[in-house]
């Protein structure tokens, strides 16, 4: 077991948050695209592919190692992975201050919270399009934060599926009823023209890549969608 991540968790405060995902950056210059919008986040957002669980291949411990050498900001690494378990420790060693992995790859997903409690990180659920909120609501009291794909998993740069603001919704509706403080993030064709609607819908973290990295001005970019949604907490 490792000594938890000294920088501080990001979880379960309902702050809204812009999470850039990397997989969108020019990974031949990925710390100088980092360093650029360093000053308006806290957090990255890191998508792990497995080639099984979704059809792509995306990143590993070696590059979350890399990233935590380079950066001090919050790594949010998103496990598109058939087997989360297996892994966990491995991308909490690399660096990872929290993990997200899917209900559809982990039906009964205690394991993998108390292995992500046990080192120290903070455990999170994500949800398909296709999956409906039932099957991650007993389970919300674990969770420091849930996502809420509003694409299908796997691929970048796909449009943001409206269908799924009815699920935020009831997502939100769910946590605020009960009390609990889990973020709730979307991921998924986040930009100017989406936004607000996800936010409008009771999510609070945004997952944002090509519409940050493929902006002509990313900082001005995320700015822009700081308008959007406002700064502070909900």
């Amino acid at each position: 077991m490792r000594d938890a991540n000294p920088i501080q968790s990001l979880a379960m405060n309902n702050d809204i948050r812009i999470s850039p995902s990397i997989l969108a950056a020019d990974f031949a210059h990925l710390s100088r695209e980092i360093d650029l919008i360093t000053p308006e986040i806290d957090s990255l957002h890191v998508d792990v592919m497995d080639g099984h669980f979704v059809p792509n291949i995306s990143l590993g411990t070696p590059v979350i190692a890399s990233l935590r050498a380079a950066t001090d900001l919050y790594l949010d690494c998103h496990l598109m992975i058939t087997d989360p378990l297996r892994y966990i420790e491995s991308i909490a060693v690399a660096g990872a201050n929290g993990v997200t992995a899917h209900i559809e790859a982990i039906p009964d997903p205690v394991p993998v919270a108390e292995e992500a409690d046990r080192l120290g990180i903070d455990f999170g659920l994500a949800l398909s399009p296709n999956t409906p909120i039932e099957a991650i609501v007993p389970y919300l009291d674990r969770c420091s934060i849930v996502v809420v794909m509003s694409v299908q998993p796997g691929f970048g740069g796909q449009r943001f599926m409206d269908q799924v603001l009815t699920k935020i919704e009831a997502l939100r509706e769910s946590v605020d009823s009960r009390a609990l403080s889990t973020d709730i993030q979307v991921d998924g064709g986040i930009d100017l023209q989406t936004i607000g609607r996800a936010s409008s819908a009771g999510a609070n973290v945004f997952v944002a890549g090509s519409s940050v990295f493929n902006a002509d001005d990313p900082v001005n970019a995320i700015v822009e969608m700081k308008s959007i949604v406002g700064m502070g907490n909900r």
